[in-house]
């Protein structure tokens, strides 16, 4: 994980936030596809 600097302006802090929490969104979305069964690595093509 990247380290921050010391002091980051607002927005570059909206950015990383938002970033993280897309990322925490995904992270659980997979580990719920595990939960039910599904494989692990497979590829959303119909739904994109």
């Amino acid at each position: 994980m990247k380290e921050r600097r010391a002091y980051e302006k607002p927005s570059e802090r909206r950015v990383r936030e938002k970033a993280q929490a897309i990322s925490r969104q995904r992270k659980a979305a997979r580990k719920k596809m595990q939960r039910e069964g599904l494989p692990a690595g497979s590829k959303r093509t119909a739904a994109r």
